[in-house]
């Protein structure tokens, strides 16, 4: 079963720069990850920030946007359309309802950011998981950067 967490930023957390920690440190464990966008415009700035998340580096990714990934096949791709039927490791849900291919990842990855209608949006997400059995876990960012995990059963 598909394990779900979501990760709650603080006011001043910033969506974007969680998503690219969380790319960085699956792509750095082997896994694909595959990060589905609300939309055109969160893609591109995604993408941007994968670019130059760091001095002298990147994380390997491409925009998904239907076809097969070009060899080397990255560890990371971006999109608003199913992934590829291989991609199964890691799901980085950044848009604002349930993909329906969910279930098929090892693990889903929720970020909630801090205004009142992310935080709407993530609760009905919570419920919808929660009512189909999922283990839930929930981390809370604190202002250090630190995540500290809440005890599981409770509202995003």
């Amino acid at each position: 079963m598909t394990r779900i967490d979501f990760y709650i930023l603080p006011s001043e957390g910033s969506t974007l720069s969680v998503a690219v920690k969380l790319c960085d440190k699956a792509a750095n464990a082997g896994k694909k990850v595959f990060v589905a966008c609300g939309d055109g415009a969160q893609l591109g700035a995604l993408d941007d920030l994968l670019w130059t998340q760091r001095q002298g580096s990147f994380i390997a990714h491409e925009r998904y946007e239907g076809r097969a990934p070009a060899l080397p096949l990255p560890q990371v791709l971006l999109g608003t359309e199913p992934p590829p039927g291989d991609w199964q490791d890691v799901l980085l849900n950044l848009a604002p309802t349930v993909p329906d291919y969910f279930s098929g990842f090892e693990r889903l990855c929720e970020i909630v950011g801090s205004d009142e209608a992310s935080r709407a949006e993530s609760r009905k997400r919570f419920k919808f998981y929660r009512e189909r059995g999922y283990e839930l876990n929930t981390l809370e960012q604190t202002t250090a950067g630190e995540w500290n995990t809440r005890q599981s059963g409770g509202t995003a």
